[in-house]
């Protein structure tokens, strides 16, 4: 028999971070699938560009009042989640981090003396930042203990909260995905044409929000170190509150000419698909989305061997691990991707493979399907 579609309320930041961008591919491949999709967030989050039938958008609105000192988004929140479990009649709320989004599920809840379900979805920050913070962690507990199913992006992530945590929800594995149709291989000489890439030179790229996390000075000292045999460029695609002493550093190198900074992009499949190398080497990196995207369209990755990174790369299969700061290890692998074709060849085959086979956006949405069925019905 088949199942009723649900009413699915949706927590998140509106934002062009992994867990925005998550958030929102799930929205829309569970809207397709006929299910009316609730999105509660202070802006309309940024995929959301052409009107969907079964998507609403519910603002969150903040007064200033003067006796706060910073305005309460938390509780007005929770107050506007709470308008909405009524007016709907959601079956079910899905919050993307614990905190501040499952604290103010949970107090919505109250708020509407309703019995619906939470499930709240852990992606990174939430617990390898807040969960070392004494300030925090309680808080950070009361959520994830809160709702009725607690799902992290890597397994990483997972074991990581449970050893700082000790939570009495039990917490389910479920991995990020990426939209197939948009990101695979492109045809994209113009990109090389624009960014002024001679057909001779290579490209190694790294797209983020260029926080210290992310490493970019590695990044830069890698590719300083890369065989100058090679001629090689280096996009730098993004924003962030590090980009003005990244510029500067890069001057200072006298590097200006091959490392190029392109700002904020929305043509990223292009520009992947422009590329020959991804490198990521953050500290801290719960999955790592931006892999996905550069394997869908046949870029292998080096990257750091830490958090969820080495569940996305297949060390010496779709990219190459290496260890936290050895920037001359990073330099040594792009330099054998870059001059080995035969050797780059099989791992582009083998990146777009580990999307198809590993990461398909189709069996990870069955699993929260299934979990929204699950949790529904449980609260019905």
């Amino acid at each position: 028999m088949q199942q009723r579609k649900l009413k699915v309320g949706v927590i998140c930041y509106p934002s062009l971070g992994g867990s925005g961008v998550v958030a929102t591919e799930l929205g829309l491949k569970m809207a397709d699938r006929g299910h009316e999709m609730h999105y509660i967030t202070s802006s309309k989050p940024f995929r959301f560009l052409d009107a969907h039938p079964n998507i609403q958008f519910h603002e969150v609105t903040i007064e200033g009042y003067a006796v706060f000192k910073y305005p309460p988004y938390d509780i007005a929140l929770a107050n506007r989640i709470a308008q909405v479990i009524e007016s709907e009649s959601l079956d079910v709320l899905h919050v993307h981090y614990a905190v501040p989004h499952a604290i103010s599920a949970v107090l919505a809840k109250d708020m509407a003396n309703s019995s619906i379900g939470i499930i709240t979805t852990l992606h990174g920050t939430d617990v390898t930042i807040l969960g070392h913070d004494p300030a925090l962690k309680n808080t950070l507990s009361y959520g994830i203990n809160k709702s009725d199913r607690v799902t992290a992006v890597s397994r990483s992530l997972r074991n990581e909260t449970i050893e700082l945590l000790n939570p009495i929800t039990p917490i389910e594995t479920i991995y990020n995905f990426i939209d197939e149709e948009k990101y695979y291989p492109h045809e994209a000489t113009h990109i090389r044409e624009e960014l002024g890439i001679m057909p001779d030179e290579r490209v190694i790229i790294h797209i983020s929000n260029f926080r210290k996390v992310k490493r970019i000075p590695d990044i830069i000292e890698s590719f300083r170190r890369v065989d100058k045999r090679l001629k090689a460029k280096l996009l730098l695609v993004g924003e962030g509150p590090e980009l003005f002493d990244l510029q500067e550093f890069v001057n200072e190198q006298g590097l200006q000419d091959d490392i190029l900074f392109t700002g904020k992009r929305d043509d990223l499949p292009a520009l992947l698909s422009s590329s020959d190398v991804m490198l990521l080497l953050s500290e801290k990196e719960a999955f790592g989305l931006v892999l996905l995207e550069a394997f869908a369209c046949g870029v292998p990755a080096v990257a750091t061997a830490i958090g969820g990174i080495p569940e996305v790369v297949d060390d010496g299969r779709n990219g190459f691990l290496v260890a936290l700061g050895d920037v001359q290890a990073v330099a040594d692998r792009v330099t054998q991707l870059l001059t080995d074709s035969e050797l780059h060849g099989k791992m582009k085959k083998h990146a777009i493979e580990t999307v198809i086979h590993d990461f398909s956006s189709d069996q990870i949405v069955l699993q929260y399907e299934a979990l929204y069925y699950e949790v529904a019905a449980m609260r019905r």
